[in-house]
Parts: structure tokens; C-alpha cells; sequence
């Protein structure tokens, strides 16, 4: 549910980013002369003042059917918000691609091997920890590349994993997944893992899926490795409920969407007037979340210098989240080049994480 696609990555930010600190380079920083800091580089590949003025949310807004970029999610409360979604009873993904990490983490370490370690969408690196401790059991040097938006969350994460693994190397990458994937710095191991956690694939639409899968290839060399999890398809009396659960925390995310336009965009939209609708759209094999107006009225964006029209019944499209047939995934990937090694599910077969290597090219 927290993955933006390729176009959405070009241009997100927190709420709280610009106001932290230069983290170009935190090491001399942080631990200025410590062993944990030498340890420990984050390089800073966004530009804070290059960020959107706005002019997504006015092209998403004047267009019919209205939609909004992902990342308006993300203001403090709104990350916040999601991190008690992943809590839900309901909300099934997180805690499912966990336990299948923590029953077959070793095997998946087993078969690449010590390897520098890169994740796409890092966040707090809860879940990482379970192959790093498997990695840690093989022995030998450990490196990690997390890649994420948020600067702050990547220093919180890297501190306290360099201070939890005595030989871990970080090197984090405040960045977009895209510009991330063309700039990685050079490998300090005899290979590398990508990893793709979390089934944030799901929030690319297929065009966005095959440029992201070409972004992936170029940045591996022959015989390296892509671990990737999916969210599978399932009923809809399971899927419905993970993104429309009944405490309204769900709601709550996606109302929060408008409530961060007011505060960024000087806006005057009434949260009373919108109701959270989700639903599984069993065509696309996808979950689509939308905000609903209940009455007619207009909206005022001020800094966007913008008026919106609203009629009663009318919606904002905010995200899709497609639900995956392992199979077909596989098929998928090998056309790309990306030899499936092994895949492994949990016993409800809910979620999927397939481990793929490069092939040579022919």
C-alpha cells in the first residue's frame, strides 16, 4: 500500500524532509571519529528545492476522472497513519511476508551467499533484519544499500543497524528508486542482491512495471540476484477489508490526503465532505482506493492559485494495488532475463517471494 510508481518516485517527499539536516554525507556528522561512523555513509541524490510546486495535484485535479499522486499520502501524520495500518488484524501483507522471511531467510542467504545487500523502499528495515541475520551466520564482510525518500527515517534505521551488527557496512541512498538503480555505487562484494519487499510492484501499472524491471536489469551485473515480494491474488472478502478496515484507520490515511494539500497548497477542502471508498476491481485483479464526495461544492488551492468543482458522487482516485498469480510473475520475469531460482509462499498462499538471477545475455 506504500509504494508509489516511477513517476510518483521523481518527485516525493515527507512533509519533514526539507527541514533535516545536509545528509550528503553523515559520517563525519553523526560519528565524527567513531567506528560506527566510519561504517556509515548516506549520500543525499535529491534535490529538496527541485521538488513539485504542485503542478502534479493540479494536473490530477483538473483532469476527469480526478485523481492524486500516492505521495500526498506521506505528511507526518499520514506516515504515521500507515505505519498503524501494517498493525490492522485486517491489513494481512506485512506480518505474512514476514513470517515467510523469517522461516526461509537462511535458505535464501544459503543461496546467494555473502552479497551486498540493496532495498528498494528500505523504510525502518524491520523486515531487512531477518536476512541480515541470516547473512551474519554466513560469516564474512556485510554490506547494505537501503534507498528511500526520507532522509530522516534512513539515518534513524542505518545508526541503529550499524550499532546492532558489529561488521555491517551502510551505505544509504536518499533517494528515488529510479535515479537510485542508475547511480548505485560500486560493489564491494563479489555480488549483489536487489530486493524488492513489501509487493510495492503492485502499485505500478503495467507500463511502469516494464520500465522499472529494465531499470532493475541495468543495474545488475550477469549472475547477480532480485528478490521480490508480491501480494498474490485472493478473495475479495480477505483483500476488501485490508484496505477498508473496520477501526477507519484506513480511511483516516486516505482522507489525510486532502488535510496535507490544505496545509501544503494553503487549500480549504472539509474532510466531512469526502467518505473513503475501496474496492477490488476483479477485471484488473487490482485494489483501487478513492475518495468520495458526498454533496457538490467547490475547493479553493491558494498557493496553486487553483478552484476545483466537486459534484455529489464524484471521486479522487488516489492508489491501485494489483494482486499477482505467481506463475504468470515467473513467466514474466524470465522474459526480462531474470531466471527464477526459487520461489517460496506461506501456507495460505497470500504472498509471494521469488528469488531471480541475471542471466548472461546471449
Amino acid at each position: 500500500m506504500a509504494a508509489w510508481d516511477i513517476e510518483i518516485f521523481q518527485a516525493v517527499w515527507l512533509c519533514s524532509f526539507t527541514r533535516k539536516l545536509d545528509v550528503r554525507n553523515i559520517t563525519q556528522d553523526t560519528a565524527a571519529g567513531s567506528r560506527l561512523g566510519q561504517r556509515l555513509t548516506i549520500e543525499h541524490l535529491l534535490d529538496p528545492l527541485a521538488m513539485t510546486g504542485g503542478t502534479d495535484a493540479i494536473a490530477g485535479l483538473t483532469q476527469t476522472p480526478k485523481t492524486l499522486p500516492a505521495k500526498y499520502f506521506y505528511d507526518d501524520r499520514g506516515s504515521q497513519l500507515f505505519e498503524d495500518i501494517c498493525e490492522l488484524p485486517e491489513y494481512y501483507p506485512t506480518r505474512t511476508e514476514t513470517a515467510i522471511l523469517q522461516e526461509f531467510a537462511g535458505q535464501i542467504a544459503g543461496m546467494t551467499g555473502p552479497c551486498e545487500l540493496i532495498e528498494l523502499g528500505s523504510g525502518s528495515s524491520t523486515k531487512t533484519r531477518l536476512l541480515l541475520d541470516a547473512y551474519q551466520k554466513l560469516g564474512g564482510a556485510m554490506r547494505y544499500v537501503p534507498v528511500d525518500v526520507s532522509a530522516e527515517i534512513l539515518q534513524s534505521s542505518a545508526e541503529q543497524l550499524i550499532a546492532d551488527y558489529s561488521t555491517l557496512q551502510v551505505h544509504g541512498l536518499v533517494s528515488t528508486y529510479e535515479m537510485a538503480l542508475a547511480a548505485l555505487p560500486p560493489t564491494q562484494l563479489q555480488t549483489r542482491t536487489v530486493a524488492f519487499l513489501g509487493s510495492s510492484l503492485g502499485n505500478f501499472p503495467p507500463d511502469k512495471c516494464d520500465a522499472f524491471f529494465a531499470q532493475v536489469i541495468g543495474a545488475l551485473a550477469e549472475g547477480e540476484y532480485f528478490l521480490l515480494g508480491i501480494d498474490l491474488q485472493k478473495p475479495k472478502e480477505v483483500l476488501e477489508p485490508a484496505y477498508d478496515d473496520s477501526q477507519g484507520v484506513t480511511a483516516a490515511f486516505n482522507l489525510n490526503m486532502l488535510s496535507h494539500l490544505n496545509w501544503r497548497f494553503g487549500g480549504n477542502f472539509d474532510t466531512g465532505l469526502f467518505d473513503h471508498w475501496a474496492f477490488y476491481n476483479s477485471e484488473q485483479n487490482q485494489i483501487e482506493m478513492h475518495l468520495r464526495c458526498l454533496r457538490s461544492h467547490s475547493v479553493r488551492l491558494d498557493a496553486l492559485n487553483l478552484n476545483v468543482d466537486f459534484a455529489a458522487g464524484e471521486t479522487i482516485h488516489t492508489e491501485v494495488s494489483r494482486k499477482f498469480e505467481l506463475k504468470a510473475m515467473q513467466e514474466y520475469m524470465e522474459k526480462q532475463g531474470l531466471k527464477t531460482l526459487k520461489v517460496w509462499t506461506d501456507a495460505k498462499g497470500w504472498f509471494g517471494l521469488i528469488l531471480c538471477q541475471l542471466e548472461p545475455i546471449n
